[in-house]
């Protein structure tokens, strides 16, 4: 185990992972890779590290960081309405633990098949546990981005914003962590499902995006501050799901999950009002339950009904804290 090298590492474990597509012509074991970019598309790149206890809990199973590692980046290709293709993998590891690695390659390599999306190279070297994981997606119409929201859009929200903090906090309480009625909560923080598919089908019907990393006030923040409007949240609209009220223990601590918690890779985005059908559309024909739970007006700033949010309620996570 020992005298085990990097170059047997990825020989070992980190070839092949992924999808088999014909636009690479060259893939891990050279200097570079080699691919084929599809005529008339648009390149979308994206790329997150994460670190050991800080983007995820040092006790988390290896299957696991590896599946986040790539459904991060995939979440952020998602916002941007492209289909993903190719994925670079940057593993830094204290030590060599081929079972950890292993089970590392499987779990990413579950959610690059199930994504369409092969690792075609990267590097493996020795220091504190970090992953850096770069995509590479492509459009055939323009890209959704954060500045396009304008006043009168409606804001919306996929998924259950909020049940990823709260899943976060149950994996890290012993006395939850294996209890049935809680495991919906913990597959929401160790196993996000990048909303690839409403992105692609929200082309062309919304108007500005973002995926929720840091929290939704936070996030939405991102796209007013981006496009110069003011968001304006309708609290009657936000409702947390039943689970996360009964983890919470009541609505206000679930509402502070919902509008700040994190980590939910959820998509919330903008549209104008008269695309409420076609926005339903999209999230039918993603399978993806969304809401409306806002909108923009002529301002600036973020607003939670006719409360306006400091910044200490909308920063969200941040890695550099003042």
């Amino acid at each position: 185990m020992a005298g085990c090298s990097e170059f047997a590492l990825i020989d070992d474990y980190l070839s092949g992972l992924g999808a088999r597509r014909e636009d690479v012509s060259l893939g891990v074991g050279d200097d570079a890779a080699v691919v084929r970019a599809p005529a008339g598309s648009q390149q979308v790149m994206a790329l997150d590290t994460l670190v050991e206890g800080v983007h995820f809990p040092a006790d988390l199973p290896a299957q696991w960081v590896g599946y986040r590692s790539l459904a991060v980046n995939l979440s952020d290709i998602a916002a941007m309405g492209a289909q993903p293709c190719w994925a670079l993998l940057g593993l830094t590891l204290p030590e060599v633990n081929e079972a950890w690695v292993s089970e590392f390659a499987r779990g990413l390599d579950r959610l690059a098949r199930d994504s369409n999306v092969a690792l075609i190279g990267g590097d493996v070297t020795r220091g504190p546990l970090t992953i850096s994981l770069q995509i590479t997606g492509f459009t055939s119409t323009e890209p959704l981005r954060r500045d396009g929201a304008l006043p009168g859009d409606r804001l919306w929200v996929s998924g259950r914003p909020g049940e990823a903090a709260a899943g976060l906090a149950v994996w890290q309480s012993a006395a939850a962590r294996d209890q049935a009625s809680w495991q919906g909560l913990k597959e929401a923080f160790i196993r996000p499902r990048p909303r690839l598919s409403l992105g692609e089908a929200l082309g062309g019907v919304a108007s500005a995006a973002i995926d929720v990393s840091d929290g939704l006030l936070a996030d939405a923040g991102h796209i007013a501050e981006r496009s110069g409007v003011k968001m304006i949240f309708d609290p009657d609209r936000c409702q947390p799901s039943v689970r996360l009220q009964r983890w919470a223990g009541s609505r206000d601590a679930a509402l502070a999950l919902f509008r700040a918690g994190g980590d939910d890779y959820e998509l919330c985005f903008t549209a104008p009002a008269a695309a409420d059908r076609a926005v339903v559309a999209a999230a039918r024909e993603a399978r993806v339950p969304v809401r409306c739970v806002g909108h923009a007006e002529a301002g600036e700033g973020v607003f939670w009904g006719e409360l306006r949010c400091d910044k200490n309620t909308t920063v969200g996570y941040t890695h550099f804290p003042p």
